[in-house]
């Protein structure tokens, strides 16, 4: 969330010294990760004066709804208030969580030289079978499945990951 100076018209708007930055996570140069139990918040805050009333730069893109999400997040923490659960569109399902895990081992194996058998067998150990039933298998299905995603992912794919699709 990128935060600037707001317009004087605004000068009831919060500070930056109201923020309390002492457990910041300072990530770059003007970014910083503000903890918080139901999901971080993460600020580009540029060089503000701390007296200067505070605005939340959000462009006008297919994003809004999730960016205002996060903006009423930053604001109930801001005030004092629980910031409450991160927009559902950032959330990851614990199915779709164990997914992105086995993606990844599964391109470890892939790029280790692993066939496609043996990642299945340490990815679903209980689901071993015959050289005649694993050209059918379902599980040889989900194994090149998973491959192909994560080859896609790690090319770019996870971009529609971080933008919440």
């Amino acid at each position: 969330m990128l935060l600037e100076a707001a317009p004087a018209v605004f000068r009831m708007a919060r500070r930056l010294e109201h923020l309390d930055l002492a457990h910041a996570i300072p990530l770059a140069k003007d970014a910083v990760v503000l903890a918080d139990s139901s999901g971080d918040h993460h600020l580009v805050v540029g060089s503000i004066d701390p007296g200067q009333p505070l605005a939340v730069l959000l462009p006008l893109d297919d994003k809004l709804h999730i960016r205002v999400e996060a903006a009423l997040r930053f604001q109930r923490r801001l005030f004092s208030r629980g910031a409450g659960p991160q927009p559902r569109a950032l959330m990851l399902t614990p199915r779709h969580r164990q997914r992105l895990v086995r993606m990844v081992r599964a391109l470890d194996g892939r790029s280790s030289g692993a066939t496609y058998r043996e990642i299945a067998a340490v990815l679903f150990p209980a689901h071993r079978q015959s050289a005649v039933e694993w050209k059918t298998s379902s599980i040889r299905a989900q194994t090149i499945r998973l491959v192909k995603d994560a080859e896609t992912m790690m090319r770019g794919g996870y971009v529609r990951l971080l933008a919440g699709r």
